[in-house]
């Protein structure tokens, strides 16, 4: 029995509202998004994406069904043609035949057993599937949109300018063709197949206007995820980009500072100029076998302890002495590689190294919070006052440092500088705890996808 006008333009609304609403709640999820992601997909990711897209339309039909039953009308929550498309538009034949044989399970196992539900949905499988497979770029599903007439005149417009195949137009007429073929085919065996009928003509043009925003609009949805999910993407590119730099500035830094030591013993002092080579070959066959931009800080007060022994044989083991006070718990906290060689090296060469009698420098670590705090001081000349708001900007070491906890950790983590003329120099900064794969996330870039 055709339906009356206002029951089929209601339903209509009904119907779209849930798609939109089922199609942004399935877009939260963490394992879709990596699934949308992917356009040569696995068996095994193919059959998730699978199930994630025809399960809660599913439901939706298996409401239509039992509501019908109950005499309530819940016809808007079968969407059979629009979920089965779209898995067949973006997952391929396989995929849509799945979620087709998923959402029509309910209509051809419960009373009044539609039998022409399955073959049905088996033909927009393979036609949706086959359109995805005669596209030659994908990007073109992901730009076809509930706006027709705006989508449609962009692309008609572009043809104008270069001739070819108007895939807009084509996922268009190929969702309504389909839902011709519905009408045809469930008028011509009744209560065999569930459609929307209605005998008057532009009452229909409604309903397959439904059908072309039914399959437009979680196209656009889950077309805004792929593209928060690609920004996210170069984001992490760029930022992994600016810590490889400044960890590339810091290395020659360290390494130009090292030699011109090497240099200025080299020739009044050869088997000290020999010691520090040996040290510094130490240090840099350490560096190459550990590549991560993260390591535990066991791993990096090891570095500092190969670095002091190179300051150690260059100033003289009575004009510096190093003292620790490090939490325990502290050492296996991830920390920045290379991030207190450039403290501990100013701290030297800067505070200790003009004072004639020497000085101690003292590394601190202590945690609190799901924070670490990491301290060098010294008890050096100092900065003078005028020069402190300088010294983050001045030189490489600082100003590497201060950039590298910017860019890892946000505006919230940075250097911190206290000074004191004659009494000498504290170089603080606290930084989160992270784990071993939360440190991979901040600087690892997500797998790009073709």
């Amino acid at each position: 029995m055709p339906s009356t006008t206002a029951t089929i333009l209601v339903t209509l609304l009904i119907k779209i509202g849930l798609i939109a609403s089922l199609a942004s709640i399935v877009a939260r999820s963490k394992g879709f998004k990596r699934l949308l992601f992917i356009e040569q997909r696995t068996p095994r990711q193919k059959l998730a994406f699978a199930v994630v897209l025809g399960v809660p339309f599913m439901l939706g039909v298996l409401a239509r069904i039992m509501g019908a039953k109950q005499g309530a009308g819940y016809q808007g929550a079968d969407a059979t043609l629009e979920i089965t498309v779209l898995a067949g538009l973006l997952g391929g034949t396989i995929v849509g035949l799945v979620v087709g044989m998923m959402v029509s399970l309910p209509a051809l196992l419960i009373p009044p057993h539609e039998q022409l539900a399955v073959p049905m949905v088996a033909l927009y499988a393979v036609v949706a599937g086959t359109v995805r497979w005669v596209c030659p770029d994908k990007e073109e599903i992901w730009k076809f949109s509930p706006f027709i007439d705006r989508s449609l005149y962009r692309s008609i417009k572009q043809r104008f300018r270069h001739p070819g195949v108007d895939w807009q137009l084509l996922f268009a007429l190929v969702c309504v063709m389909l839902e011709l073929a519905r009408m045809t085919f469930g008028r011509m065996a009744p209560h065999q197949l569930f459609f929307l009928y209605s005998p008057h003509p532009w009452t229909e043009a409604m309903i397959v206007l439904a059908t072309l925003i039914g399959v437009g609009l979680p196209l656009r949805i889950w077309n805004n995820t792929r593209i928060e999910r690609q920004l996210e993407h170069q984001e992490r590119l760029l930022m992994q980009a600016r810590v490889d730099a400044l960890v590339s500035q810091i290395n020659p830094h360290f390494l130009f500072n090292t030699l011109n030591t090497v240099s200025s013993l080299i020739r009044f002092d050869p088997d000290t100029a020999r010691t520090v080579l040996l040290k510094l070959s130490n240090i840099l066959r350490r560096r190459l076998k550990t590549q991560t931009h993260f390591v535990p800080l066991r791993q990096e007060l090891d570095f500092i302890d190969d670095y002091l022994d190179i300051e150690v044989v260059r100033f003289g083991r009575d004009k510096i002495h190093i003292r620790k006070e490090i939490d325990p718990s502290a050492l296996d906290v991830l920390v920045p590689s290379m991030i207190l060689q450039p403290l501990v090296e100013n701290a030297i060469r800067h505070g200790i190294g003009p004072k004639i009698d020497g000085g101690t420098v003292t590394l601190r670590a202590s945690r609190g919070n799901g924070r670490m705090t990491l301290e060098v001081l010294d008890d050096g000349v100092g900065i003078p006052p005028e020069r402190l708001n300088e010294v983050y900007g001045s030189g490489i070491g600082i100003s590497n440092v201060h950039e590298r906890l910017r860019v890892l950790y946000g505006p919230d983590c940075s250097l911190k500088i206290d000074s004191q003329l004659g009494k000498g120099t504290a170089t603080r900064f606290e930084v989160p705890e992270l784990a071993t794969a939360e440190a991979q996330a901040v600087t690892e870039p997500a797998a790009a996808v073709r």
